[in-house]
C-alpha cells in the first residue's frame, strides 16, 4: 500500500496534475485532452483563480499524483463571508477505495478553515451515490432548502 501525502499544487506541478486532470474530465463524458487540461490547469493557477490540492505518493522520480480537489473562490453576501465552492474531486481509478477522497476532503475542510471561510458548497451527478455517500461520511448536508438553476450558452 502506497503512503498518500495533502499537498497544494502549484504552477511547477501542473505535469503531473494534468493527466489525472484530464482523466477526471474523461469520468465526465469529456473527450481527453492532455494539452488542454495543462492550459487550462496553468491558467487557473497562474492567475490565482482557483487553489488546487493533490493526493500524491513517492518522492523524487517516483512522485506520482493520484487525486485532485479543485476549489473556487466565492462569497456569500447575507453572512459577509468567503465561500469555497469545491467544483472538482477526483481520485485515479487504481487508487480509489485507499482513502484519497477522504484525505483531499478533510485536506480542502482545513484549508476553507483556514481562510475564514463559511464553508465549502459542492454538486455532484444524481446517480454518482458512491460520492455522495462520501461527502456524507464527511458532514456534507444534502440541499432542500434551495434549487439550482444554470443558464447554458
Amino acid at each position: 500500500m502506497l503512503n498518500f501525502r495533502f499537498e497544494r499544487a502549484g504552477l511547477e506541478d501542473v505535469e503531473e496534475l494534468a493527466p489525472v486532470f484530464d482523466e477526471y474530465r474523461s469520468f465526465y463524458g469529456q473527450a481527453a485532452d492532455l494539452e488542454a487540461a495543462r492550459e487550462f490547469l496553468t491558467a487557473r493557477l497562474h492567475h490565482e483563480e482557483s487553489v488546487v490540492f493533490m493526493a500524491v505518493a513517492g518522492e523524487g522520480e517516483d512522485r506520482q499524483v493520484h487525486g485532485l480537489a479543485q476549489l473556487y473562490p466565492s462569497f456569500s453576501s447575507v453572512t459577509l463571508q468567503p465561500v469555497w465552492i469545491l467544483n472538482d474531486l477526483f481520485v485515479t481509478q487504481e487508487q480509489r477505495g485507499q482513502g484519497l477522497g477522504s484525505l483531499l476532503l478533510e485536506g480542502v475542510k482545513g484549508f476553507a478553515q483556514g481562510t475564514g471561510a463559511k464553508g465549502l458548497t459542492l454538486s455532484t451527478m444524481m446517480d454518482n451515490t458512491g460520492a455522495q455517500r462520501l461527502y456524507e461520511a464527511h458532514g456534507y448536508v444534502r440541499d432542500e432548502s434551495f434549487y439550482n438553476y444554470y443558464l447554458y450558452f
